[in-house]
């Protein structure tokens, strides 16, 4: 390392003892600059470089990715702007330069041509579709309000509320409505304001002012955090003839901070004649109710009749005697039918039996007579007996048993037989 002479510096360290200086220098760390932008550059690494110029002078600007990618707005050239940020001094060339951490557009031009790319870019999301907006509530007892603690606004709000209601309770969420970092307070203010215990309905607003002084309302961060509300949300920005993002994306729009709170708080008048409206609707919709019950019901009873089981019954008795009827007369026209054709038959039937009768009668009459003649009861008629033993008629002598039985033909005796030498004779 060379030493170097006493009092002498090297650039290196004068550049350092320069950024230093600015850097400890109060004044310097917290500006705000406007200007026109020139030679403006947007590099692969997401910074932008460009220049800040008026009539007479110009100083170099850079905006880091962290800050781009937290940026609205797209500077071009030409465009007026306002940049938020801190002087100091790139010390390996020695250029002094403007630190950006914000930047928006300044000029009404310029302004307005920002408005419409952002309202164009919000309403291709469908950030302004009217089936996304919600009602607002008939009788909130509770609202917050997201506006500036030291405003007219929060006073105008709660003086209307307060004369056309004072039931109704107001929560006042402070946040500031103008300035660097006010888009990113009020979406914040949004996000508390939904969190706090039974509210209902959330107002955002301030008083009127210039585009610029408004501009906050504009920024994406705010439409996002409106659409993101799980509250229905009240836009009261400006005066009647300001318009802002927030009222696009909004629930409702206001033209005033007060006309917000005539929209939210309804008067004992108007809760009275709401009341009346809704009990003459609930007696209304009781009435329709009761007639279409009865007409139910008329129709059930109807139906019913159909399948009572004592009217099932009795269609059914009717039936089967209707049945019976048909078949007692179809059965005598039927009889009738055949009566013809079974009458000739019948005669031919009868005359046969008849003829078989007889012939079976001579028949019969022929045998009985044979019968007679080798009747042994004609034997016996003519004096003659017949010995029987056993059952069985007795037909020798020599065969004859010790007892026998002589049948006659008015009767029988026992007889027993009787020896007398080498005869024997029976004896009675």
């Amino acid at each position: 390392m060379n030493d170097q002479p006493a009092g002498i510096l090297t650039v290196s360290a004068l550049n350092s003892y320069v950024a230093d200086s600015l850097r400890m220098d109060p004044l310097l760390q917290s500006v705000r600059l406007t200007g026109q932008v020139s030679n403006f550059k947007a590099m692969v690494s997401g910074h932008w470089y460009f220049s800040l110029k008026d009539e007479d002078s110009a100083i170099d600007c850079v905006l880091f990715r962290q800050y781009t990618l937290k940026s609205s707005f797209n500077p071009a050239n030409g465009d007026q702007v306002i940049v938020h940020g801190r002087v100091g001094l790139y010390t390996a060339t020695g250029r002094y330069q403007f630190y950006c951490d914000s930047i928006r557009p300044a000029g009404i031009g310029t302004l307005w041509r920002q408005f419409e790319e952002m309202k164009s870019r919000l309403q291709a999301e469908g950030l302004f579709d009217p089936q996304r907006k919600r009602p607002l509530p008939a009788f909130p007892r509770k609202i917050a309000v997201v506006t500036s603690e030291s405003g007219a606004v929060w006073h105008d709000i709660c003086h209307v509320a307060a004369a056309r209601n004072p039931s109704v309770s107001l929560c006042l969420v402070p946040v500031p409505v103008q300035g660097e970092g006010a888009a990113a307070a009020i979406a914040a203010g949004i996000y508390d304001a939904a969190q706090i215990p039974r509210a209902e309905l959330i107002i955002v607003g301030r008083g009127g002012g210039s585009m610029e002084d408004l501009w906050c309302f504009n920024e994406p961060e705010v439409a996002y955090a409106i659409a993101a509300s799980p509250l229905p949300l009240i836009s009261a920005v400006g005066h009647e003839t300001d318009f802002t993002i927030a009222d696009f994306v909004a629930d409702a729009r206001a033209a005033t901070p007060s006309n917000a709170a005539e929209m939210a708080v309804p008067t004992r008048r108007e809760l009275s004649g709401a009341w009346q409206r809704l009990q003459s609707r609930m007696e209304a919709a009781a009435q329709s109710r009761l007639h279409a019950a009865a007409a139910e019901l008329a129709s059930a009873q109807r139906q019913l009749a159909t399948v009572s089981p004592t009217a099932r019954l009795a269609e059914m008795n009717s039936r089967v005697h209707r049945l019976a009827e048909q078949l007692y007369t179809a059965s005598i026209l039927h009889l009738r039918e055949l009566q013809p054709r079974i009458a000739m038959p019948s005669y031919r039937l009868d005359a046969a039996m008849d003829a078989l009768a007889s012939k079976k009668s001579y028949q019969l009459q022929q045998i009985r007579g044979r019968l007679e003649v080798v009747s042994p009861r004609q034997v016996l008629e003519r004096g003659y007996a017949i010995a029987m033993a056993g059952g069985k008629a007795v037909r020798q002598a020599k065969y004859a048993p010790e007892e026998m039985r002589l049948l006659f033909y008015d009767g029988s005796l026992q007889v027993r037989r009787i020896h007398h030498g080498n005869e024997e004779e029976g004896q009675l």
